[in-house]
């Protein structure tokens, strides 16, 4: 027989839990700045800080890094969780609020038909990316001669950075691009730099001999990519050529394509842009430095499109299907204000002959992205491939204007 001292102990405890559950209140998604790790299946954890607030009535996110804030607005916070979906990449986070407030999840990329899924976490009210534990032993500023290497191959790129005490940023020149906004710290003789914006994963560390040398560099790229590198200070150091320029094939004769219109599906023929001058753009909405080229592009078509000038991005996904294609293609449009058309080609960046079957007018396309120059007869005319972004300064300068003298040249003809 059941007591009443069991009934009374059991309507304490019930009213306990009630109460409990009618005081705590789930905290949302704070507003304010965040550490976020992504979890490698390594051990070691790819850094990255972002900033969430409230815009016109709704959750936003910037990605930090550096001076480059890379805005969030898909955002869905739901009881106890909240779904984020990246403006690029196919990439996002799905998480837990934890009591504290704190993220607790996962990072899900995907890669065409294959998914990956790494641990992911973020402290609330956290800006430090890196600790500092004491004094630079030397200001790395400038310009590096740096070598990466596998056990399989070893090449040069040029890395740039930028310190103010012991703050450190800047990025690494390779011959297709380079590698965006990294941002970081100098303590003692240790450097730590770190991106993250959905596709670029990057932690770069390594030891600072001294004002002229870097040894002992590890550069973590994603879920399983590692390589060691080291750097020489070297002021007029050059990225080295992966590759030659691709060739335009003299025979091949006019641009003559037909593909399917992103956003319509509708067929557009380059005969129609016969008698202007035109850039066609190579990219993919996976690319990172396709992201910044297209953002240049898209800013200056809006200035220039009056003067008989165009653009056709020409898209090649991770997939022949369309509307996978036209799924991950949509998002990345929209966010960069893209006026002009982009195109989905139907072939993968991987296919072996993606030249024959898309531009047989061009030898051999070898990187993305790759930005090719079309006369008013609808000849090829100049192909410049790969694209250095907005992280490497100067060079991007010099980038913004070539290409302004190339067009307004094509243009007078």
């Amino acid at each position: 027989m059941i007591s009443k001292r069991f009934f009374s102990i059991l309507s304490i405890l019930l009213v306990g839990f009630f109460s409990f559950s009618f005081l705590y209140k789930n905290p949302g998604l704070k507003n304010g700045i965040w550490r976020a790790t992504i979890e490698r299946k390594d051990g070691h954890k790819i850094v990255f800080n972002f900033l969430s607030k409230d815009s016109a009535g709704k959750k936003i996110i910037y990605l930090l890094n550096g001076r480059e804030h890379l805005l969030v607005d898909s955002i869905v916070v739901k009881e106890d969780s909240v779904y984020i979906e990246l403006p690029f990449f196919e990439s996002g986070f799905r998480a837990q609020i934890e009591a504290n407030g704190n993220l607790n999840g996962e990072w899900i990329k995907h890669y065409g038909e294959r998914i990956l899924r790494l641990p992911f976490h973020a402290k609330f009210n956290e800006p430090v990316r890196f600790k500092i534990h004491s004094a630079p032993v030397a200001n790395v500023s400038g310009r590096w001669l740096t070598t990466f290497s596998t056990k399989n191959r070893s090449i040069q790129y040029v890395a740039e950075f930028k310190q103010t005490g012991s703050h450190l940023s800047g990025t690494v020149l390779d011959p297709t691009g380079d590698f965006r906004f990294l941002d970081g710290v100098v303590s003692g003789d240790s450097l730590k730099v770190s991106t993250f914006d959905g596709a670029n994963a990057y932690v770069l560390i390594a030891k600072i001999d001294n004002k002229n040398r870097i040894s002992g560099g590890k550069f973590y790229a994603g879920a399983t990519g590692i390589e060691d590198w080291t750097a020489v200070r070297k002021e007029n150091a050059n990225p080295e050529n992966g590759f030659v320029e691709p060739k335009i094939n003299a025979e091949g004769g006019p641009v003559n394509f037909t593909f399917r219109d992103s956003k319509t599906g509708e067929p557009v023929s380059f005969e129609k842009y016969k008698g202007k001058v035109v850039v066609l753009d190579i990219l993919g909405s996976w690319c990172p430095n396709c992201m910044d080229e297209t953002k240049f592009l898209s800013d200056y078509y809006l200035k220039n499109r009056d003067k008989g000038f165009e653009v056709i991005g020409l898209a090649y996904e991770r997939t022949t299907d369309f509307k996978s294609s036209q799924k991950a293609l949509l998002p990345f449009e929209k966010r960069l204000n893209v006026q002009y058309p982009i195109l989905i080609t139907g072939v993968t960046s991987a296919d072996t002959l993606i030249t024959q079957k898309t531009l047989p007018q061009l030898e051999k396309i070898k990187a993305f992205p790759t930005i090719i120059f079309v006369d008013k007869n609808g000849m090829m005319r100049k192909v410049e491939s790969g694209f250095s972004g907005p992280a490497t300064g100067e060079h991007y300068t010099q980038f913004i204007n070539n290409f302004d003298k190339t067009v307004k040249k094509l243009l007078a003809e």
